[in-house]
């Protein structure tokens, strides 16, 4: 075989494999998602997670991670479905998302982790454009693995610090609106 032309195919080789991603995929409500790679810090088992009182339903509660305290949200909440009921294969995902000029640990509560990906930048397709009712900030992009679509999940959309925060001050306002409005009645009669 001609030297030069092997040559030529390794550095066509090593240029596709530069263009590959890789993806940690994993369920949530039977249904496959992933995130990139990097974004992984660690996957940890589940032992206690601690509730806290008068917070979302998608905050599962905080862990102590060796002396840390590790809020944990619950994806499948976080996403609008029901939580996650805990099981042998459920596991924590622990990942780092951007806060103003810091960055905060977080854990993402899933239904089971599955395998690293690597998915080709050329099938990684842009978010499906729903119009301006749905949201799709929260997607990276659509992964094509087969014939199948993985939605690419952007971590620091779907774990905003700040969304997260001016949930929890919505749910305590309609919360206590709700309250005085359930006093006024009472008051009323």
């Amino acid at each position: 075989m001609n030297p030069l032309i092997h040559k030529k195919d390794h550095k066509t080789e090593l240029a596709t494999q530069d263009q590959l991603r890789q993806y940690l995929t994993f369920q949530v409500d039977n249904e496959h998602l992933a995130i990139s790679i990097l974004d992984v810090k660690e996957i940890i088992e589940i032992n206690t997670i601690t509730h806290v009182p008068m917070t979302p339903a998608y905050i599962r509660g905080v862990i102590n991670l060796r002396g840390n305290v590790v809020p944990i949200i619950d994806l499948s909440a976080r996403l609008g479905r029901q939580s996650s009921e805990i099981s042998k294969r459920s596991c924590i995902v622990l990942v780092q998302v951007d806060y103003k000029d810091d960055i905060q640990l977080l854990g993402m509560l899933v239904d089971a982790v599955e395998e690293i990906l690597e998915i080709p930048e050329s099938n990684i397709l842009p978010p499906p454009d729903f119009g301006g009712e749905i949201r799709t900030d929260f997607i990276q992009g659509m992964g094509r693995v087969g014939e199948e679509f993985i939605i690419l999940l952007d971590i620091n959309n779907v774990l905003s610090i700040k969304e997260l925060s001016q949930l929890k001050q919505m749910a305590d306002y309609e919360g206590s609106d709700h309250a005085n409005r359930e006093a006024g009645y009472i008051a009323s009669k």
